[in-house]
């Protein structure tokens, strides 16, 4: 599968995004795994940001974005996307997307996640 992931950009604080991931290239339907957003700013580590099911009935947030950011999904589409409102300098980092294995449980956990796309780069401006 190829996750192809789009929508970064500057931005001020205060200010939308809204991020898309694509996925093609993949013998299993879209609507069979759940997906997630994760970021990765300068010297850190890569975090969970989203990530909801292959339903797209289950949806989970990390504390720092629960509220301001939506995680979508259109499963005719094959695509996932991160609506981003109310954007703090702290959110600056690279955004990627990623899917799980068929059949797992919804995680908010990196190690869970096997295909990845290849981000698309967020900053924010104060």
């Amino acid at each position: 599968v190829q996750l192809q992931a789009s929508g970064g950009g500057l931005v001020q604080v205060g200010g939308s995004l809204r991020l898309s991931c694509v996925a093609s290239g993949d013998t299993l339907p879209f609507n069979t795994y759940n997906m997630g957003w994760f970021r990765q700013a300068p010297g850190k580590e890569r975090e969970f940001v989203a990530a909801i099911s292959w339903t797209g009935a289950g949806t989970s947030y990390s504390g720092s974005v629960e509220g301001r950011f939506t995680i979508s999904r259109d499963n005719a589409e094959s695509t996932v996307y991160l609506q981003m409102d109310s954007l703090k300098p702290e959110d600056t980092a690279i955004y990627y997307c990623a899917r799980q294995p068929v059949g797992d449980p919804l995680s908010t956990a990196p190690a869970d996640f096997r295909a990845w796309g290849r981000g698309t780069r967020v900053t924010v401006s104060s």
